[in-house]
């Protein structure tokens, strides 16, 4: 009976040191289970201590509870389980079950009970973060959709294409103004696109006119200026929509500007036309606020261009570069023509008049008095030479004006 009372028994729960982190305020049981080896007569009590102290049974805050049962082979089990209600923080710390000379740890750490309050300051910074990106989203989309096509876009270059778009609109007043006073400018002097003008209609028949096709053909991009006065031709109240199917074969996604002040008003088939072909088609709305350079009009309208390449300047004409002229028309920088005064106002030497003149004219002498000037020589001795020319055209002959053909035409084409 000694040498089996002397066998430790086999601890089951827990396998190692088991840490626990029960929030403050609430009750905790720590169970530990052993499998004995030897007989009933052996001493089998459980001891608990808490941070190498034993604990006092009749305490409140601790109170301990074992369970023995035997399983179908005869083996016999036995569990101590301590309830610890956890009111402080010198509640936590290191306990310890100890049966003969077998010991079992706990360790019990705090931890903060997740409340209400900080789950909806973190869902509020969530929902904020989310808005704010929204806001983001649609205040720079358009800038970064640019930027975005002008590094890494398609280059339409080299394709034998003339003018960037060609740029459809009706004979009328408001309609004229609105692209040779406000599209035009904004779009080739700002933003460096070349645009073909007609304002007559593009459709006059079921077929487009060979005029048309090679106009268009000339051109990346076509736009059409969609206004009330547009809309009343013909072709646009009779057949519309072939109309648009031919223009979908003549140019890549057309280009369709419309006011908006007349958009909502207009209860024109065209219209529905163009919604139901929104994924072919891109439609524009001119509003109130478009005319400022930096509206989303006009980024949505460079979107739908071609994507422009930026050259370096250069410094003059490469064409003259090598030759050394030093003509003012040929000068890109107007500072050669700006006059800066003349350094010595009263010439090299003191004088303004011409130094170099011709010989006197000749004295006539008469027989009884000194030397008198003839009459009609008279004048020719107050006449002095006219001042010379100061230009040196001696190497007038040896420049080459063939390199800026395209000035001198202008200069010298004929009125």
């Amino acid at each position: 009976m000694a040498d089996l009372c002397s066998m430790p028994p086999k601890v089951l729960f827990p396998s190692s040191n088991q840490t626990l982190e029960p929030v403050l305020g609430s009750q905790i049981t720590l169970n530990c289970t052993v499998q004995l080896s030897f007989e009933k007569d052996c001493n089998s009590v459980f001891h608990w201590m808490k941070d190498g102290h034993w604990l006092d049974n009749e305490s409140s805050q601790y109170t301990s509870e074992e369970k023995v049962w035997l399983s179908n082979n005869g083996t016999e089990f036995t569990s101590s389980l301590l309830r610890v209600n956890l009111t402080s923080d010198e509640d936590y710390g290191v306990f310890a079950c100890l049966i003969r000379n077998i010991t079992a740890t706990f360790t019990l750490q705090r931890s903060e009970a997740a409340g209400h309050v900080s789950a909806v300051l973190a869902a509020i910074l969530v929902l904020t973060l989310l808005l704010f990106l929204a806001v983001i989203y649609v205040k720079c989309r358009l800038n970064m959709l640019l930027w975005y096509r002008d590094r890494y876009g398609e280059l339409e270059i080299n394709d034998g294409k003339l003018y960037d778009a060609y740029v459809s609109y009706v004979d009328s007043p408001d309609d004229r103004k609105f692209v040779n006073f406000i599209m035009k400018p904004q779009l080739e002097n700002r933003h460096g696109y070349k645009l073909f003008l007609d304002d007559k209609a593009i459709l006059p028949n079921s077929e487009p006119s060979a005029d048309l096709i090679m106009n268009v053909s000339r051109c990346r991009r076509l736009i059409v200026v969609l206004s009330y006065a547009y809309l009343e031709q013909d072709w646009c109240n009779n057949n519309f929509r072939e109309g648009l199917w031919r223009l979908l074969e003549l140019s890549q996604r057309p280009i369709f500007v419309a006011f908006e002040s007349q958009y909502r008003e207009i209860a024109h088939p065209a219209i529905n036309v163009l919604k139901q072909h929104k994924n072919a088609v891109t439609l524009l709305l001119w509003r109130a606020g478009s005319m400022t350079p930096s509206s989303d009009f006009w980024k949505e309208l460079c979107l739908a261009l071609p994507r422009k390449v930026s050259y370096h300047a250069i410094m003059g004409d490469p064409q003259i570069q090598l030759q050394e002229d030093k003509d003012p028309m040929l000068i890109l920088h107007s500072s050669y023509l700006e006059y800066h005064g003349d350094p010595h106002p009263e010439g090299d030497l003191g004088v303004r008049r011409s130094i170099l003149r011709g010989l006197p004219p000749p004295r006539v002498i008469g027989p009884d008095g000194p030397p008198a000037p003839a009459a009609d020589v008279m004048e020719e001795v107050h006449l002095e030479e006219g001042p010379r020319n100061e230009i040196d055209i001696s190497d007038l002959g040896s420049r080459n004006y063939n390199a800026r053909t395209d000035f001198y035409c202008l200069v010298t084409e004929d009125v």
